[in-house]
């Protein structure tokens, strides 16, 4: 039986111990509902009396000129894509536990990264890093399997996601054809890759 967000909540309050600072990976392909767990897994916390933020990866895309130089444009959102040392780098700082972090997140409707745009205090106890290939076991991506202190991977059927995908980018304003091929061109593709790849976690969801 699928655990409730709450329960999640719990498990990870229990595994954190006396802990200042625990880091949680949230993992899977796009259109899983990383983010969309995330944001529920730090209500969840929060409501049982602890403190969280939510480290999403997509705040560390190359920017579209970047990609257009380097040729992967086309292919934003796979592993390549991604300033893997800046984000490692970013969750190294917020691992100490030393001081404020600020961190950049991604917004969609522009398809930008927006630097300093998320807080997370020296105080915030749980951090919740989100992201396609926060557990992948390939370079430079595998660089992240010493900074987390547990993990969740989802994972749905493919035809979930795929309506999913579309759904999403529909939503954003893209016609029938346009979002078919961002969904099979892309973004299914890097969900095999991570279905493929993917280190054990501590805790799989299906749906």
């Amino acid at each position: 039986m699928t655990p409730t967000t709450e329960e999640i909540a719990r498990t990870i309050i229990g595994r954190a111990g006396k802990r200042q600072r625990f880091v949680v990976a949230i993992a899977g392909p796009p259109g899983a509902g990383k983010s969309t767990l995330a944001d529920e897994l730090a209500t969840a916390l929060k409501t049982l009396g602890e403190s969280a933020e939510v480290l999403p990866m997509d705040g560390f895309h190359m920017d579209d000129d970047v990609l257009r130089a380097k040729g992967l444009l086309a292919r934003k959102g796979a592993p390549e894509t991604f300033d893997v040392r800046g984000f490692l780098d970013i969750i190294r700082a917020v691992k100490t536990a030393g001081e404020e972090v600020l961190v950049p997140v991604f917004d969609r409707s522009r398809e930008l990264a927006i630097a300093a745009a998320r807080i997370i205090d020296a105080s915030t106890r749980f951090v919740l890093v989100e992201g396609n290939y926060v557990l992948l076991d390939q370079a430079p991506w595998s660089a992240l399997e010493r900074e987390f202190d547990y993990s969740i991977l989802i994972s749905p059927p493919v035809a979930t996601l795929e309506e999913r995908l579309m759904n999403r980018w529909r939503g954003y304003g893209f016609s029938e054809e346009d979002a078919r091929a961002k969904t099979e061109g892309n973004d299914l593709k890097n969900g095999a890759l991570i279905r493929e790849h993917c280190r054990l976690a501590d805790i799989v969801l299906t749906d």
